[in-house]
């Protein structure tokens, strides 16, 4: 069903004098974090040894509505014990259960000072999602920018950006004298590391090194070995000397770069001096920072010095650029003995990049940080690749002889390059008889990553859960064959005993087999411009539901009918979409483009059995050497195939099957009434509001009047002018202005489609210049706005595409900044200056509850780091953005705090609300007062949003596996 169509011209609801408060404080404010418990062990189950870590104190409860299923309010806190002191209780009381039984304790590392900070972040809380149990204690440390190290809680790793935790450190981890002092603490507190820092100082072999002189076990390969595959040049040299083709490349050193010496590289490999085409990339940096394209010695040149100068490392490598080749990464997991490496390859995948326009050039087609770890439909994944079989063959045994002759351990990642015949004769010359040649052309090994990522989608899962593993038990079987090659972990006999307890029986596994699961679909996708948070969202909700034993999960692909490559130009109804349900590997995407092309692919006759034979080979290697250990508890991810239904039959393939749907799909009939009308119509349970508040709040005309009543309450709405788009692109731009000037009372603009969210369509406009930028794209269906390209600095903006029907224009409401000092008067860390001129601030606040009793989480201010409008970036990727949850009482009182919750359950329930919403708002840091701005029924659920930040204040915190068997069981709830 659709939503109402909104009223043309302004919906009056405040006076604009009511957006200017009068300021109480004439200098600038210091603000001091105010702090929430923090669980300092976290457990899938609950234990009575679990202590919380606080830091000052937290907020009391004053909530309306009683919180639901087992959420509750932060109260008042006594002041922290020492964190260590509380390592050591815990340490003391596992033991107390005796050798035998007792979990083994696992410290995971992160951070470190490159500038993949942000991703070891990701990766610290993928690994720390998927390891915990009652048999693996987990303890999390970080080193900050400085090499500075900290005990954290694992709530901490929620924290979405480096920015974000850093400014954090202060109030919330207890920090160690010395990298040595952390050394020691490790040596009585764990029984072996998990370091998961990438780049410098986690793969260079600095973390290493400190871990063997204080004699602690770590997964991983050791520091020399480490130091050696890391430096680009070195690990060339080395390959190249253990018979492996190479590409040609030149050093350049600080301070010691002769440009006649580089000049004559050129000529020795016959490439042009004056434009030859080459890559330049730093020797000791990741993540594909700093590479760049360069034509002719003298731009060469230029570009490796700027590579010094910018600090971004020492030493560069110049190599000549590969056309016309495929590149490739692949991860070798290690199953042999302390004394035996046995490398299996897993499934290789190919990166192929995809043109999105005819203007992209050659020097776009780099695998960069941003094609690696942010969705885009510049690249799409191969896995296996589409290389003839003895392709594949010669890459997975050239990975595993290279992984014993560099002495890697237990698990890394490999890229390389194959380059179909014929081959350049560049790459001939002095490379005659070495290993990487056959008759479809040559294979290249590159890049040595001995901590490669390990986000939710990483290549790692990708390839593993192609071969029978899951995140879990792949990570468990790499944990626990490191522990294999220290001594004093042989046999294990802590974690191998327990795990061995806390197995069923073969006979009660067969009957817990077969006992009846519920079946949980998580559906996500779509077709609007949300669709990649969307993807996001989903697998989220899907790996943490996973977990749970009672619980068949499933997730599933909502697309398009026709694809994603036509679907611009598709007239939507409910029988043109399409619904996947999808085997585990397929959802581990960046983007539904690229899912849904996974799906297609893998049904073709060709795929499946190339597919089949390698899955095969390599779970036969697997098997063989695991098999041997008795800790090892087999495969646990089923070679499925996805299935195509229509909407309709999907939704009737849900109610065969007596399943609950948890609705993952942001924006359109997600969040519309549409699937809630169609789940509805059959009986089918599901997360989140029903159709009618769902009409009505992304409505956001329709929102606005539904809370028009409640200003006793202290809830106000924004004024609104709502124009048909074709309307405002016939007009007079000139004339629009100037009407939305008098109409609203303002001199800035924010415009926004009137049925869209995330930021998809928002901008601030000055004049009307950016009004001809912003409806110039919309003509054009540009899927986004450049950064800086109005008046006023920005991000890069998503614009909805198609076009939205009409637009919704507001006066837009100034917020006191925020400023991120890097240092105070009197020396001490970075904090946050607040002058509080007009005592407005944007927050965002989740609510969840039953109909009519909603409960408020603590609100989250999240300091912009550019522009005026949070990006999508910013809302659910890691990597910028500092999210204040609750706000510092030096901004906002506790009485305001209050008062502004109550006032967000207060619109919660007039609105209809039930399950879990968010709402977003201004709200008057002196009295409390909330401006609405929107409510999402299908909010964010990605790992970084703050939505589980709040979800972490609740006493005692709820962690994200809890927080959506929460909402699931919710949905329960309401169908009874």
């Amino acid at each position: 069903m659709s939503a109402p169509t909104p009223h043309h011209g302004r919906v009056t609801v405040i006076a604009a004098s009511f957006l200017r408060s009068p300021p109480t404080a004439s200098h600038p404010r210091r603000l001091m974090l105010r702090s929430v418990p923090q669980p300092l062990v976290l457990r899938r189950l609950p234990s009575p040894a679990t202590r919380l870590l606080r830091a000052h104190v937290p907020r009391r409860p004053l909530v309306s509505s009683p919180p639901p299923l087992g959420f509750a309010s932060p109260a008042r806190a006594v002041a922290p014990a020492p964190l260590r002191a509380a390592v050591s209780e815990q340490r003391e009381a596992a033991m107390e259960a005796g050798a035998e039984g007792r979990p083994l304790r696992v410290g995971l590392i992160c951070g470190g000072p490159s500038a993949e900070r942000g991703v070891s972040l990701n990766s610290a809380r993928s690994v720390l999602d998927h390891i915990q149990g009652d048999d693996l204690v987990v303890s999390c440390y970080y080193i900050d920018a400085a090499m500075n190290a900290f005990a954290i809680s694992p709530a901490q790793l929620y924290s979405n950006t480096p920015s974000d935790f850093d400014f954090k450190l202060e109030s919330l981890a207890q920090g160690f004298n010395s990298l040595s002092d952390f050394a020691e603490h490790l040596a009585t507190s764990v029984d072996i590391a998990f370091p998961v820092i990438h780049g410098k100082y986690g793969e260079d072999g600095g973390i290493q090194e400190l871990l063997e002189k204080a004699n602690v076990p770590f997964v991983g390969t050791p520091s020399k070995e480490s130091c050696r595959a890391f430096d680009k040049y070195n690990a060339s040299l080395e390959l190249s000397a253990q018979g492996f083709l190479t590409v040609p490349n030149f050093l350049v050193e600080k301070d010691k770069l002769v440009k006649s010496e580089l000049e004559e590289w050129f000529r020795s490999i016959n490439l042009d001096k004056d434009n030859g085409k080459v890559m330049v990339k730093p020797t000791r940096a990741g993540s594909s920072i700093g590479v760049v394209v360069a034509y002719g010695a003298n731009d060469a040149a230029q570009k490796a010095e700027g590579i010094i100068s910018e600090g971004i490392d020492d030493k560069v490598i110049i190599e000549i650029f590969l056309e016309g080749g495929s590149e490739f990464t692949a991860t070798v997991v290690d199953v042999g003995t302390a004394n035996n490496s046995e490398p299996v390859v897993l499934f290789p995948t190919e990166i192929e990049f995809q043109s999105s326009s005819n203007t992209d050039t050659q020097e776009d087609k780099i695998f960069n940080y941003r094609r690696k770890y942010l969705p885009t439909r510049q690249v799409a994944y191969h896995t296996p690749p589409r290389f003839p079989a003895e392709v594949i063959d010669c890459i997975r045994q050239g990975l595993s002889l290279l992984f014993r002759r560099l002495g890697l351990q237990d698990f890394a990642r490999i890229d390389g390059w194959f380059l179909p015949a014929p081959v350049n004769p560049l790459l001939s010359a002095g490379n005659s008889g070495k290993f990487g040649t056959t008759k479809y052309g040559i294979v290249l090994f590159t890049d040595i990553n001995v901590i490669c990522g390990m986000e939710q989608t990483s290549f790692l899962f990708q390839q593993a859960s192609k071969v029978g593993f899951s995140h879990s038990r792949l990570l468990r079987t790499v944990i626990q064959h490191a522990c294999s090659r220290f001594p004093s972990l042989i046999p294990s006999n802590a974690w191998t005993a327990l795990s061995r307890k806390l197995q069923l029986p073969p006979q009660a596994a067969a009957n817990h087999k077969h006992t009846s699961k519920q079946k949980v679909f998580v559906i996500f996708g779509g077709d609007t411009s949300e669709r990649q948070v969307s993807l996001m969202s989903g697998t989220n909700v899907w790996l943490n539901l996973h977990g749970y034993d009672d619980l068949d999960v499933i997730p599933c692909l909502l697309a398009p009918a026709n694809g994603y490559s036509s679907y611009h130009n598709q007239d939507f109804s409910d029988s043109s979409r399409e619904v996947w349900t999808l085997p585990y590997s397929l959802v581990l995407r960046h983007t539904t483009e690229e899912v849904h092309a996974a799906c297609v692919e893998a049904t073709e006759p060709e795929r499946v059995a190339i597919t089949s034979r390698f899955r095969d080979q390599a779970m036969s290697e697997l098997g063989q050497a695991l098999s041997k250990y008795e800790w090892f508890a087999g495969f646990d991810i089923a070679d499925e195939q996805p299935i195509r239904y229509s909407l309709q039959q999907w939704i009737n393939h849900v109610k065969e099957a007596r399943g609950v749907v948890f609705i993952a799909v942001h924006g359109g009939i997600g969040e519309d009434g549409t699937i809630q009308t169609l789940l509805e119509s059959v009986g089918v349970p599901y997360t989140g509001p029903g159709p009618i508040a769902s009409r009505t709040c992304i409505d956001k005309v329709a929102t606005s009047l539904a809370v028009g009543h409640l200003t006793s309450y202290g809830v106000r709405t924004i004024p609104k002018d709502v124009r048909a788009t074709e309307e405002v692109l016939r007009s007079s731009l000139v004339d629009v202005w100037d009407e939305l000037k008098a109409k609203l009372q303002t001199e800035t603009v924010c415009v926004k489609p009137a049925r869209d969210g995330c930021s998809t369509g928002v901008a601030r406009l000055c004049c009307p210049k950016d009004l001809e930028v912003y409806t110039n794209a919309l003509r054009r269906k540009f899927q986004h706005l450049p950064a800086n390209c109005l008046s006023r600095a920005h991000g890069v903006i998503e614009m909805p595409v198609p076009p939205p029907e009409s637009l919704i224009f507001e006066p837009f409401i100034e917020t006191d900044e925020i400023i991120i000092s890097n240092k105070s008067e009197n020396g001490s860390a970075r904090h946050l200056v607040w002058k509080g001129e007009t005592e407005w601030l944007e927050v965002t606040v989740g609510v969840i509850g039953k109909r009519g009793e909603m409960h408020s989480l603590n609100p989250s201010i999240t300091v912009k780091e550019s522009g005026d409008i949070l990006s999508l970036e910013e809302k659910f990727q890691g990597g910028t953005g500092i999210n204040l949850t609750p706000p510092p009482a030096t901004i906002m009182s506790e009485d305001a705090l209050q008062r502004c919750k109550r006032s967000i359950e207060v619109m919660a329930n007039s609105l209809g609300l039930e399950g879990f919403s968010r709402i977003d708002a201004f709200v008057n840091v002196r009295t409390g007062e909330v401006l609405l701005i929107e409510a999402n029924t299908v909010p964010g659920m990605t790992p970084s949003t703050v939505l589980i930040h709040q979800a972490l204040t609740e006493e005692p915190p709820v962690y994200p596996h809890k927080f959506f068997r929460t909402l699931l069981d919710l949905a329960f709830e309401r169908a009874k």
